[in-house]
């Protein structure tokens, strides 16, 4: 009996549709870079959601030569983290239907709100990351870029 669930649940995992929505899902996972250039945010998965993580800075270092940190987080205890290396991006999930990473949610360390955030994929290199506060309509759209383009 237990052979015969396993092999199951193999047919199932490894079907073609779950493997193709894998794959779509997956070209969320790489290295982007915002509209600002100011920052480039690496894209990865864990499970079935995704985050980012700030992974260089244009301007990493306060005048002093230390890190620039998350001043203005509103978790006093976090104002001393470093924002690079900072995961930004949390607990995305890819919704096949509509073709969206939804339901995750994205913070802004320069006013210190955190967004909910849903992610559209324009092309292999060029994705639409939506901000909002709610609902979509209540919102603001940058385009990110990957810097190791894809052929």
């Amino acid at each position: 009996m237990s052979r015969l669930l396993a092999v199951l649940l193999f047919a199932l995992f490894s079907s073609p549709a779950l493997m193709a929505q894998s794959q779509d899902a997956d070209k969320l996972i790489g290295v982007w870079q915002p509209s600002d250039g100011r920052s480039y945010l690496k894209i990865d998965k864990i499970g079935n959601k995704f985050y980012g993580r700030v992974v260089w800075l244009k301007e990493p270092n306060e005048e002093d030569g230390s890190p620039k940190l998350d001043k203005n987080n509103p978790d006093e205890s976090l104002r001393s983290t470093p924002l690079k290396g900072y995961r930004v991006m949390k607990d995305l999930v890819y919704d096949e239907e509509v073709k969206l990473w939804l339901y995750g949610t994205i913070y802004d360390p320069k006013n210190g709100t955190t967004y909910n955030c849903k992610i559209e994929l324009m092309d292999d290199n060029k994705i639409e990351v939506r901000g909002f506060v709610g609902t979509a309509v209540f919102g603001r759209t940058d385009v990110w870029t990957r810097l190791q383009k894809k052929k």
